[in-house]
């Protein structure tokens, strides 16, 4: 009926031993969509990952004390009111200072003293913000000194 038989060197039939040569691409394809579907989990997961956890940074352990035979230089923060940058107290020692003087009597402080005594203390109240700290950090490393953060140890053990 209508069945049709290649026989020897006739019209497009193939030898029974003969295999189909190698392909030499290789396909992207698979690998594509696999990186896509990862950037999608990806993008989902990670809003999910972040957390916002409440500190109480000014309570911590450990520390070694130094000991030195002249009284240590202590800068001390105090919020009297307001928001960020706006109403602190600045003591030096135990005599109140004005902001705009600290940086200068710093530098006067730090040319009486020796080479090894140049260490302050920063005391700073736990309401007072982060960015009066930072502003007296810098301004502790400009008059050329190193910083100390003085922390309450904690309590109980």
């Amino acid at each position: 009926m209508g069945m049709n038989v290649a026989t020897g060197g006739g019209g497009g039939g193939r030898r029974r031993g003969a295999r189909r040569p190698v392909m030499a691409e290789i396909n992207v394809t698979p690998m594509v969509d696999v990186m896509l579907v990862l950037l999608i989990i990806f993008m989902v997961a990670a809003p999910l990952l972040t957390t916002s956890i409440d500190i109480d940074l000014p309570v911590a352990r450990g520390g070694n004390q130094i000991q030195s035979n002249s009284p240590p230089l202590t800068l001390s923060v105090k919020r009297t009111g307001g928001t960020c940058n706006s109403q602190v107290e600045l003591y030096l020692g135990d005599s109140p200072i004005a902001a705009s003087e600290l940086e200068a009597k710093m530098k006067a402080i730090r040319e009486t003293r020796s080479e090894t005594d140049n260490v302050v203390y920063l005391r700073g109240d736990k309401d007072v913000c982060y960015t009066d700290m930072m502003k007296l950090l810098g301004n502790i490393r400009t008059a050329g000194f190193k910083a100390n953060i003085v922390i309450v140890p904690e309590q109980g053990g």
